[in-house]
């Protein structure tokens, strides 16, 4: 798994794959460098997935620029881990 914690990898999946299931892929698929919009998730999808991320993690409110930047499963863990530092 490299430098990514597997449990901020396990809870991400977690959380993508119950917004994924409604979009009929297979959340275990969901690699590190899956691609975000490889997942059939429109702004929406992952504006809310930012959301349940927030909650899940303590975050603080991440900006429109940093959600815009988020393209893949591990820019979402970096993301994470930039805040809990």
């Amino acid at each position: 798994m490299g430098v990514i914690d597997m449990n901020i990898f396990e809870k991400v999946k977690e959380i993508l794959g119950s917004q994924v299931n409604r979009k009929k892929f297979d959340p275990d698929n969901i690699k590190e460098d899956t691609p975000l919009d490889s997942l059939g998730l429109d702004s929406l999808d992952v504006a809310e997935i930012v959301i349940n991320l927030e909650q899940e993690f303590s975050l603080p409110e991440v900006s429109q620029d940093e959600m815009m930047n988020l393209k893949t499963v591990q820019d979402v863990e970096e993301l994470i881990k930039k805040y809990q530092k």
